[in-house]
């Protein structure tokens, strides 16, 4: 028997060559008795492998490997939780003492962490330094041993025997290890080349950095009893029996300082939550919330979930106090508490609230609420998290970057010495709906053959790399807060933002083993709702939030039911856009509706016709049972959420809701996992012992299945449709106001500054240009002598002028009436690049060749001749063409007032037989059409079954493409690389919704001449 005790994941990046999950696998196939896990100052991997041993039923030793400043190499086994405490502590320190991805070791640390329930392996190079060993002995008395590595380099013999004299005259014990980096020796060309990649440098210039052969993989015991003594083997078993951790001995506990005195969490809970529901309901809590308030109340006290709730309302409770908005979603919706502790603005007395998708007892775990912040003010809220906790109490969960196809063949290509310029031509096929390697039509698009020997190495180890772990990220928003040292749990690390920690494990690491986080989310829409509320409450003096928004405005769902959306929150999709003429959206409910229907679950559970022909009354609503008519009723007999799902298993099947709950959870996973099959065998069976027919619950879970990975919760709908109807609202009303807030959010949303403008224009919104005479940073708002509110541009948009800069431009305007670029480069220390880029962008208002020769002519004053003025003669230069001006805004704000790109061309495409947007409303469905635009946006979502959704964009409007894969696949290069795209196709109307389904593409971007147009791509 044997026990490796020094093995090395993916996640020690670019060093180990197998994932977590395969090393568990072969050491169990192998007859190992236990297997360490020691990644390089680093747990990050151990949760993953964790999970396979307990399934596999293999013994896991949590450890690590380090190397100290001096050069000293050892190994760190956690023997207990206290060594767990420990070692996670240790690395902690030595990630802290660095910069990001890197880690800082001296002797000193040890003593700062405490090693005392940790055994250490020394790994002494080819020439051991005897203090190094004493050190490691003094450190960890009878603690130590020389980790003896025998890789059949042709010194083994020799190797063995110095060792065993150096551990004769240290006193320190032998034990056999391996150095594993891999599962199997097949993996030594990946090893090799992560190697290179990880030196930057290629394959060929490595050299003495790649091992001399394939010996670090796990190894047959056989092969092992001929290479090592059968002491040293023995030793590896000594060594796993000392060790004794298991992950699942860690505890979380909550914080707890939140509570007032002569309070406990539950009575100060209470408290809490009948204050918030004065506030809710002045009149009085409503009959049907007062039995789920105690509901709930009496469930969190039986878990001991108090803190957690206490913590989340504190967050909220002080962005609220700064005048951040803040909105919690998903399951939290499903709460009456959260509703009363105002952590979300979801009323439950109008929803079907089931409380088990939020916490059910037999699940035994914590809830997780999200709750979304102004994308712009939520590192207020992050920073007030660590100022009160402590870095050593909360950090940031991280999330796992991974490669895919055009990382890995870049990172590949470089290693095997491909020209960079090939590497790029053949990574810049792959698009984001592609997945997995190139095919050989994509090498073969990228001038390569795929039958090439080098060409089919790079394709096997991309194929290889993908998925592997590249580094640890910030997770977008998961923070994990703990009563004591969260470093005890998990190590913590610098990010790469200033004033950031994370911690080593993502959230699925948190899942697994049941720690807590909370999700303190950005938003975007928040931004914007926020700064129109400002701009109103400016302009017109009206105060308003998003709970005193008029409801149910009829002249809203009027424009939203003609998908009159662009800018909306959620509905400004091409897909969104084409559901909402055909929903017909009259009310809030319907929005939540909406908003969960284009979504790939329903889609792909084939529930979006069957709801559209009930609602439009194509086919007649019925429901096989009372029971199913309660669940089924507000979405006329079509399960369209999540919720619904388990209401359904519960009522027609006999589930608990622990057991519903555990439905939704293989539902979400069982495209990646499987393990569906039970559920639905007890779903079928449990509903026929009901009286429900066969074939109804064969739909059921037909249905089920469709949600797959997808299934959308009503909670989180409801969450978001009370943001789809307040962006609305402002897009109706107050478009100015709206527009402005939302270019000032950018980068937000489907739709660039340009469109945004155009659609506000189309709106009847007057829009005035940059100038350094009145623009401020932001967009703002101005009045016309007649009252109308017209937005001046900011000069945010002004590409190659930073903040600081044009803040200080602004300043500038209280003391002078006229700026001009020698006063701005004197006294608002504008350099000539920043006074180039307002020339560029014509913000001096004048000749933009004239403004570009006053621009190169400033310089910076003299010291002994400060005002010194030269006299010059101003050149008489011609003002642009409109094309020039065209092309200049582009380059330079992106968008142009003057007329639109596709005007000047229009002529000519007449002559072509090409039709504007605005004459394709006119034409009628199946009609073959030529027509062409600039190209705004690109759309392949996963549910769209390789359909691609393209926007063009005129001087009229805007033209919706569909493109089918068989096209998208045969006209590729077309689709993806044009900027100006013609289309040759056929006119297709779905109710008021027009497109033209794609026949032809052909690449006009020539036409543009050196006009750059760019599109937003999206999945």
């Amino acid at each position: 028997m044997y026990a490796e005790l020094h093995c090395l994941t993916n996640f020690s990046f670019l060093r180990g060559a197998s994932h977590p999950h395969e090393l568990v696998e072969r050491a169990v196939r192998l007859g190992y008795a236990a297997l360490a896990i020691t990644d390089e100052c680093s747990v990050a991997g151990v949760v993953r492998a964790h999970l396979a041993a307990k399934e596999k039923k293999l013994k896991l030793l949590i450890g690590s490997e380090f190397r100290l400043e001096d050069g000293l190499r050892c190994v760190l086994l956690a023997t207990n939780r206290n060594g767990y405490t420990q070692l996670c502590q240790l690395i902690s320190l030595a990630r802290r003492s660095a910069e990001k991805g890197d880690y800082r070791l001296c002797r000193q640390d040890f003593s700062i962490a405490g090693c005392s329930d940790c055994l250490a392996l020394w790994l002494p190079d080819t020439r051991p330094d005897n203090d190094a060993g004493h050190w490691l002995a003094t450190v960890f008395p009878q603690r130590s041993w020389i980790a003896v590595e025998l890789l059949t380099t042709g010194q083994d013999v020799r190797r063995l025997r110095a060792l065993t004299l150096l551990g004769e005259e240290l006193n320190l014990p032998l034990v056999a290890s391996g150095d594993a980096h891999m599962h199997v020796r097949d993996r030594r060309f990946l090893q090799d080349t992560m190697t290179a990649i990880r030196l930057r440098v290629p394959l060929s210039q490595a050299g003495y950095n790649l091992y001399p052969n394939g010996e670090r993989h796990l190894r047959r015991i056989e092969r092992l009893t001929k290479l090592y003594p059968a002491t040293l083997l023995a030793e590896t078993l000594h060594i796993a029996n000392r060790c004794t951790f298991n992950l699942e001995e860690l505890r979380y506990e909550y914080p707890q300082e939140l509570v007032p005195e002569r309070e406990t969490p539950t009575s100060w809970l209470r408290v809490l939550t009948e204050q918030g529901a004065q506030q809710r309901w002045p009149e009085g809590t409503p009959e049907k919330v007062l039995p789920l308030i105690e509901r709930e109340l009496d469930l969190i006290a039986k878990l001991k979930y108090e803190p957690f709730f206490l913590t989340v309302h504190d967050v909220v409770r002080y962005a609220r106090s700064r005048e951040i908005l803040c909105q919690g979603r998903g399951s939290a919706a499903n709460s009456v508490v959260c509703f009363c502790l105002r952590i979300t603005d979801v009323d439950p007395s109008q929803q079907e609230v089931l409380f088990e998708r939020f916490i059910s007892q037999e699940r035994n775990e914590p809830p997780d609420i999200d709750v979304d912040f102004e994308h712009e003010r939520r590192e207020e809220v992050i920073q007030y998290i660590y100022t009160k906790y402590g870095r050593h109490r909360a950090a940031i969960a991280a999330t796992l970057i991974t490669y895919h196809a055009r990382s890995a063949i870049r990172d590949v290509g470089k290693a095997l010495g491909f020209d960079l310029l090939q590497v790029d031509r053949l990574a810049r096929t792959m698009q984001w709906w592609d997945g997995g390697a190139p095919d050989d039509v994509r090498v073969r698009e990228a001038g390569f053959d795929p039958v090439n020997p080098q060409i089919v190495r790079l394709l096997t180890l991309v194929k290889e790399l993908l998925g592997f772990p590249r580094h640890l990220s910030q997770h977008v928003g998961g923070f994990v807060i703990a009563a004591e040292r969260l470093d005890a749990l998990v190590p913590i690390e610098n990010a790469s933002m200033p004033d950031r920690t994370v911690i080593q494990w993502d959230k699925d690491d948190l899942d697994a083993l049941g720690l807590i986080k909370v999700d303190v989310l950005a938003l975007g829409m928040l931004t914007a709702i926020r700064r129109a509320f400002e701009f109103i409450k400016q302009f017109s003096g009206r105060e308003l939030t998003l709970a005193s928004i008029p409801k149910e405005d009829p002249s809203v769902y009027e424009m939203i039911s003609k998908a009159d959306t662009v800018g909306v929150f959620q509905i400004e999709s091409r897909a969104q856009m084409t559901m909402l003429p055909r929903l017909q959206p009259r009310c809030y409910y319907d929005l939540v509706i909406e908003v969960a229907i284009v979504r790939p679950g329903p889609i792909q559970g084939d529930m979006v016709h069957p709801y559209l022909r009930r609602r439009t009354k194509q086919e007649p609503v019925t429901y096989p049972s009372p029971e199913v008519e309660q669940v089924l009723k507000r979405t006329l007999g079509v399960p369209i959420f999540q919720e619904q799902v388990m209401q359904l298993a519960m009522v027609a099947a006999g589930f608990s809701g622990g057991e519903a709950d555990q439905l939704r959870r293989a539902m979400a996973a069982w495209k990646r996992k499987g393990g569906l099959e039970p559920f639905q065998e007890k779903l079928v069976n449990g509903m026929l012992e009901r009286g429900y027919e066969r074939s109804f619950a064969e739909k059921i879970c037909k249905q089920i299945q469709g949600f797959g990975e997808y299934g959308f919760p009503e909670s989180h709908a409801a969450s978001f449709a009370l943001l789809v109807y307040a962006s609305a609202w402002l897009k109706k009303h107050e478009p100015a106001a709206f527009t402005a807030a939302l270019i000032n959010s950018q980068p937000m949303g489907f739709y660039a500054p340009a469109q945004l403008i155009q659609d506000a224009q189309r709106h009847g919104v007057m829009i005035r240009p940059v100038d350094v005479s009145h623009s401020d940073w932001d967009c703002t708002l101005e009045r016309t002598a007649r009252g109308q509110t017209v937005i001046r541009l900011g000069l945010r948009l002004v590409k190659g002028l930073g903040e600081l800069a044009a803040r200080r431009l602004v300043a500038l305007r209280r003391e002078f009436a006229e700026l001009n670029p020698q006063l701005l480069a004197e006294r608002a220390q504008l350099d000539r690049r920043e006074l180039n880029a307002l020339a560029a962008a014509n913000a001096f208002g004048g000749n933009r060749h004239q403004d570009a020769w006053a621009v190169s002519g400033v310089e910076p004053s003299l010291p002994l001749f400060p005002n010194m003025q030269i006299a010059e003669a101003t050149p008489l230069l011609t003002a642009p063409t409109e094309g020039q001006d065209v092309v200049a805004d582009y380059r330079s704000l992106g968008l142009t007032l003057r007329r639109h790109p596709m005007a000047l061309l229009r002529e000519r495409l007449k002559r072509e037989q090409m039709i504007s947007a605005q004459e394709l409303r006119e034409q009628v469905s199946g009609l073959r059409v030529r027509t062409a635009g600039l190209v705004v946006a690109r759309q392949r979502p996963g549910s769209a079954k390789g359909v691609t959704f393209v926007t063009l964009e005129d001087e009229t409007g805007s033209i919706n493409l569909i493109v089918w894969q068989s096209v998208a696949e045969q006209q590729r290069r077309a689709l993806l690389q044009s900027q100006l795209l013609q289309v040759i196709g056929v006119v297709q109307y779905e109710g008021d919704v027009l497109h033209v389904i794609a026949q032809r593409l052909i690449d006009r971007t020539h036409l543009l001449g050196r006009l750059v147009i760019a599109s937003r791509d999206f999945h």
